[in-house]
């Protein structure tokens, strides 16, 4: 949880988590919230907030996605998407009903329960 982001190569790993164990759980901070696409909008440097606390230079992240850019590598990967809920800085879902790019841009974090 909260580590494919940091991982040197983040396909492999999840492709070989699906290969095991035919299931995967996993949660990762969305780079297209809100706040992080404000940010560099409005003060044109990467974000530092509660689920990215880290300054550019000294981030175990090395690979930032969003919701919707897990969601291509699951289909690049033939991967199911069983379940999925976006969470916001409460940690409290985002209204299952709202489409995937609402999603995108009003969690703050991701947890996916995948399949092949």
């Amino acid at each position: 949880s909260q580590t494919l982001q940091a991982t040197r190569n983040p396909k492999l790993v999840l492709d070989e988590l699906l290969r095991i164990g035919n299931r995967a759980i996993v949660s990762f901070p969305n780079f297209g919230h809100w706040r992080v696409r404000f940010s560099l909008l409005i003060k044109g440097r990467m974000p530092v907030t509660k689920d990215l606390p880290y300054s550019w230079y000294d981030t175990p992240n090395i690979h930032f996605c969003t919701i919707r850019d897990f969601v291509n590598l699951c289909e690049e990967l033939g991967a199911t998407v069983e379940k999925a809920t976006a969470l916001d800085a409460n940690g409290q879902k985002i209204g299952l009903s709202m489409p995937w790019r609402f999603w995108n841009f009003f969690g703050q974090q991701a947890v996916f329960l995948l399949k092949r």
